[in-house]
């Protein structure tokens, strides 16, 4: 995105005020304990503008010096009970610096099903050196929880910082 700005009847161009953004999945399946809090794996990057994202270690976008301000995160995946329709409830949420910021819950109340699409969306005001991960809390009655990240389609962390 390029913005033009003028100053005192000169003309210069603003580029890339969205920055730093970034748009992360997952490569594979993940399997998760059952009831428990666990750090969705999105361990392959579709673009990250000023490599804020880690995608082989921590799984975390981390804002980089001089770009504290406001951000929008995004998170979507599917949570399967692998064979049979055994979800109890699901959890989605975001941590920042280790501790849990939002989340959202579904409960299927008594209804269990065999798979779900979970989503969430936060804008955050974040400084130089604040992370934000995402977790999955699935509760299965058989036990044997996953994440579907088997396809591109399947899974997506993203975001992006606001230019206000």
């Amino acid at each position: 995105m390029s913005l033009i700005k003028l100053n005192n009847n000169s003309i210069s161009a603003v580029t890339s005020i969205n920055t730093p953004a970034f748009s992360a999945r997952m490569s594979g399946a993940q399997t998760v304990s059952n009831e428990t809090y666990t750090k969705v794996d999105f361990d392959t990057e579709d673009f990250d503008t000023d490599g804020a994202y880690d995608h082989s270690t921590n799984q975390r976008f981390t804002v980089p010096s001089g770009k504290a301000g406001k951000y929008l995160f995004n998170s979507f995946l599917i949570v399967d009970a692998a064979s049979a329709a055994q979800l109890q409830n699901c959890q989605l949420a975001f941590y920042k610096n280790g501790s849990l910021f939002k989340k959202t819950d579904w409960s299927f109340n008594s209804n269990d099903i065999l798979y779900a699409g979970l989503t969430l969306s936060s804008l955050m005001d974040l400084s130089a050196t604040n992370y934000i991960e995402v977790f999955v809390r699935i509760s299965d009655a058989s036990g044997s929880p996953v994440i579907d990240g088997s396809a591109t389609t399947l899974s997506e962390f993203s975001g992006s910082k606001l230019g206000v």
